[in-house]
């Protein structure tokens, strides 16, 4: 039976946990959450990453309600360029059946420009898993 993944933090944004296969999990919260509840999960994302070596996350986004304009834009034109420089590069998504929580995120990973970051959409978590693990470690 494989190992469990390990809950690394928690805030009203969602959760974070490192996946014994070599990637992080992000599972966002359904409830309402401020700036600096996203700020502070995106931001132990990246600290995660480069601590451990990794490139690749799984972002489960089923109940998540979408990101405002100031969410998008900050990981748009912030968090995403200083994700990539600490390794990130394989984002594979769980989208959400709600159309703006989809749209929001749409935003966000087609502002990747010219950073090598690719990301991928599913419609269930073993899917995403999946193509995950077939991506580089």
């Amino acid at each position: 039976m494989p190992a469990a993944p390990t809950l690394l933090y928690t805030n009203a944004a969602g959760q974070l946990l490192a996946d014994p296969a070599g990637f992080l999990r992000t599972c966002w919260a359904p409830e309402a959450r401020t700036m600096a509840d996203t700020q502070a999960l995106f931001t132990n994302i990246a600290h995660a990453l480069h601590a451990r070596g990794w490139g690749r996350v799984l972002i489960n986004q089923v109940g998540m309600r979408p990101f405002s304009a100031a969410e998008q834009q900050w990981v748009a034109q912030q968090w995403l360029p200083e994700a990539v420089q600490a390794g990130y590069r394989y984002g594979a998504v769980v989208v959400s059946t709600d159309a703006y929580t989809r749209l929001a995120t749409a935003y966000i990973t087609t502002s990747v420009g010219g950073l090598p970051l690719r990301y991928r959409s599913f419609d269930t978590e073993a899917e995403a898993v999946a193509w995950l693990l077939q991506q580089p470690a």
